[in-house]
């Protein structure tokens, strides 16, 4: 068992906080039974090292299972140690060092099914939108995820604790500047659909057949002109109420849903 607060181990473990070392290192953490859970079951291959309390692999007993079958580095610590591991104020006695997919948007593109959906985050700045836009991109049946740079690290804790494990089961590609995006997309024949209030056409009337990516921007001043001009059409989420506008996990919520709505029909 691991108990000593200062050994060289914890140290490195807990300087995956910072962006810089993570971009270094190529790692990151995962926190909490169902970030590990989801990592071990979906990406066995990504996860370096699994640390654990005594009470936490008792209570994880399946997920500790999974870990011995596929073969991954496994180590009992005292909770003092996880806790200076951790980044969160209550850790629940488990997470998980693990590797990026390294995907490259070229990769990603040429291995996408007929007729795709694609989730595009530009600009995207808060941790906890990011986490639940890559969640609800999952949760729609979405095909590909692509963070533009200049975007949040979706490595970060936050993010992945918001994205619920989802950030290890679809294909996510990071750092593209938006203009190569938005070219590879139309190479492949992806139509690009801009989500923004301002939008000429409301989500009803949208046509959402084929390969298609929805393109979301920036939290506070959402997409320029210049990316909505690159687009092949500009969508907006009617409001029928007094709000004012949606927030961005909101508003792509809805747009994945009506995607994944037109394929369900599409393929009736």
């Amino acid at each position: 068992m691991l108990t000593n607060l200062r050994s060289d181990r914890v140290r490195s473990v807990r300087a995956l906080s910072r962006r810089s070392v993570r971009s270094r290192t190529g790692l990151f953490l995962a926190e909490g039974p169902q970030a590990v859970r989801e990592a071990v079951a979906h990406r066995p291959g990504h996860v370096r090292e699994l640390y654990l309390t005594g009470p936490a692999a008792q209570r994880h007993t399946a997920i500790v299972e999974g870990a011995a079958a596929a073969g991954l580095h496994v180590h009992q610590v005292s909770p003092d140690v996880l806790a200076a591991m951790a980044q969160t104020q209550t850790p629940q006695g488990i997470l998980a060092v693990c590797s990026r997919a390294g995907l490259t948007l070229e990769d990603a593109l040429g291995a996408l099914a007929p007729d795709p959906i694609v989730c595009v985050l530009t600009h995207v700045r808060d941790p906890g939108n990011a986490g639940t836009v890559i969640r609800a991109a999952d949760a729609a049946g979405a095909d590909l995820v692509v963070v533009s740079d200049a975007s949040v690290d979706v490595y970060a804790p936050k993010v992945v604790r918001a994205s619920a494990g989802s950030i290890f089961h679809l294909p996510l590609v990071v750092g593209v500047p938006v203009g190569r995006i938005l070219a590879s997309l139309a190479a492949r024949g992806v139509r690009r659909l801009a989500a923004d209030g301002s939008g000429p056409t409301p989500l009803p009337d949208a046509d959402l057949r084929g390969a298609h990516a929805w393109v979301m921007g920036n939290e506070a001043w959402g997409l320029p002109e210049q990316i909505r001009a690159q687009c092949d059409d500009v969508v907006r989420v009617p409001i029928h109420g007094l709000a004012e506008s949606l927030n961005l996990a909101m508003a792509a919520t809805l747009c994945l849903y009506a995607s994944a709505e037109a394929r369900r029909l599409g393929r009736r």
